[in-house]
């Protein structure tokens, strides 16, 4: 799997598409791939405040049940609706329909501490 460069990703397998203040966030190909087939995502709450590192909500799959986290510190003003009842397009296009909420950057010096696409595989390769 080849990973989009307009992305910054995490540790935590969450990938971010930067838009101005606003950020929209999903799970990667790589950890799509390791839950196996979602059958429900929990969205977070709209207006919450939330800080780099904490759990924001939860995707359920035939395999598990795995935190997402907030990759950044920020505001989540929007999620994901079209995931409710086709919670599958997360395994089908995982980093374009398949995002889960966009968050409002507070500190935007914190996407410095991100990956690029080239130093998530690097990350993903090493972790093997």
């Amino acid at each position: 799997m080849s990973y989009p460069d307009d992305l910054k990703y995490s540790d935590q397998h969450e990938w971010l598409r930067i838009e101005g203040d606003i950020a929209t966030v999903g799970i990667t190909d790589h950890a799509q791939g390791a839950l196996g087939d979602i059958v429900y995502v929990e969205l977070p709450e709209v207006g919450a405040e939330v800080a780099a590192g904490d759990s924001v909500c939860e995707v359920e799959s035939v395999k598990a049940v795995s935190d997402i986290y907030a990759p950044v510190d920020g505001e989540i003003v929007e999620v994901n609706e079209a995931l409710d009842g086709a919670e599958d397009v997360v395994n089908s296009d995982p980093h374009g329909g398949g995002w889960i909420f966009k968050i409002r950057l507070s500190d935007p010096s914190q996407l410095a501490g991100l990956m690029d696409a080239s130093g998530y595989q690097s990350h993903l390769d090493a972790s093997e």
